[in-house]
């Protein structure tokens, strides 16, 4: 319990507010690319491996890449899922996992003492390089799957999202569901999530970040025991670009709701994209700042369309979603989306205003620093730095790649990257049509 509570209140303590940590990168032997930050302020290490898992590579198997990562830690090495849990609990250390479209990954936490920083790794080591997917477990998360799927299929919200990503994408990875359907899941087998395991969770298909009070010496030493036990093997071939939308398309989902969940999207940009800051600081006045968001104002605000209402692009490896959202009554849908395509148009044909620009230039640039303040931030930043091979000073030039971007700039690079004339509309709620 003492333990716990040092545990609890050290990862409660701030790093002093830094905008420019000090980010080294090199490669292991057997080609894993890692980054590292020295962070001495707290005696504590954060472990963040990243391969290229994600559900884009599930193939013909929805499913698969998330399957595969929820099985990791129920057996590994001589440990069960119980011995694993009991062994990162009695040391204070945090495991954690996870999947999305474009990637997998395993993350620890750790105190650097080594009495108990060796038995967390030594498990974390094991679950990583060789997790045994038992059998019983294998068909305990598929059942679980299937629940999670059912549940997906009462959520309006979730219909629409589904909705929207295939009708975005079409055959694309990016259009496949993370979780699987029925279909895919019941075809799995348990040698699907071992051979999966086996060409994904390879050195030169991940990133390791490490971030804590180590040096620079001891972070090389512990880079090379998480690399020695990968095989080294190739990198995930790249995905395929993501097709153009040649005209705007309207869904409309019959849902037993009073309230309707409304999307409207498109591709929008990817990681690394030239018009990421132009972007970014767009959609902040367009639809990412809260209340103060033309969306906002529009929808809510003025018309009292809906009580939240919101914008944002998600970049990926190719190209991912612009995505608007809202929610609003069933009868009040259509003119809710009307509302909303002509903001997002008005916004694309003449920009911000300059009293919006500063007033967003001030929130951005000011909030930066606290977005990196802390490890597991800063962990975080590493391995979408690594995965998506972003410089080494986007951190430290983030608020000056702002600073940088005019009016004229955001103008360009939204009339140029979002067509409100071909946008993908889902509205999720309501009675079938007559």
């Amino acid at each position: 319990m003492i333990l716990r509570l040092t545990v609890l209140l050290l990862a409660l303590i701030a790093l002093p507010a830094q905008a420019a940590p000090d980010i080294q990168h090199w490669t292991t032997d057997n080609g894993l690319r890692v980054y590292y930050v020295e962070a001495p302020e707290l005696p504590m290490v954060d472990l963040r491996l990243v391969f290229d898992a994600g559900s884009a590579r599930d193939g013909g198997r929805p499913g698969l890449a998330r399957m595969t990562n929820a099985l990791l830690a129920s057996g590994a090495g001589d440990w069960d899922a119980d011995a694993i849990a009991e062994r990162f609990e009695s040391v204070g250390a945090q495991y954690g996992a996870g999947a999305a479209r474009d990637m997998a990954w395993v993350s620890l936490r750790s105190l650097n003492d080594l009495d108990w920083f060796e038995p967390a790794l030594a498990t974390f080591l094991a679950v990583v390089q060789a997790p045994r997917f038992p059998a019983a477990d294998f068909e305990r998360t598929r059942r679980q799957a299937f629940v999670a799927l059912s549940r997906q299929a009462q959520d309006p919200g979730e219909i629409a999202s589904k909705a929207l990503y295939e009708a975005v994408y079409g055959d694309h990875p990016y259009a496949h569901p993370p979780l699987g359907t029925r279909e895919s899941i019941e075809g799995l087998a348990r040698g699907d999530l071992v051979a999966f395991h086996a060409r994904h969770y390879v050195a030169r298909n991940g990133v390791l970040a490490i971030v804590g009070d180590l040096d620079r010496p001891a972070a090389e030493a512990l880079a090379d025991r998480v690399s020695a036990g990968l095989a080294a093997s190739e990198p995930a071939p790249a995905l395929p670009p993501v097709p153009t939308l040649d005209e705007a398309r309207t869904l409309r989902i019959p849902f037993p709701s009073e309230q309707a969940h409304v999307y409207l999207g498109a591709p929008g940009m990817s990681r690394g994209d030239a018009d990421y800051f132009a972007l970014y600081f767009g959609n902040h006045m367009l639809g990412g700042s809260g209340f103060t968001s033309r969306l906002t104002k529009a929808v809510r605000v003025e018309r009292g369309l809906s009580y939240s209402v919101y914008s944002y692009f998600l970049p990926m490896a190719q190209q991912g979603p612009f995505l608007a959202g809202l929610q609003t009554r069933v009868d009040q849908a259509e003119e809710a989306v009307e509302v909303a395509r002509e903001t997002l148009a008005t916004f694309v044909a003449q920009g911000p205003a300059a009293e919006e620009y500063r007033a967003s230039l001030a929130n951005i640039t000011g909030g930066f620093p606290l977005r990196v303040a802390s490890n597991s931030d800063i962990v975080q930043y590493l391995a979408m730095i690594g995965f998506y091979d972003l410089p080494l000073d986007y951190l430290d030039r983030f608020t000056d790649r702002i600073e940088a971007v005019t009016v004229a700039d955001i103008r360009d690079a939204f009339a140029r990257r979002l067509d409100p004339e071909r946008m993908i509309t889902v509205i999720v709620g309501g009675p079938e049509a007559e």
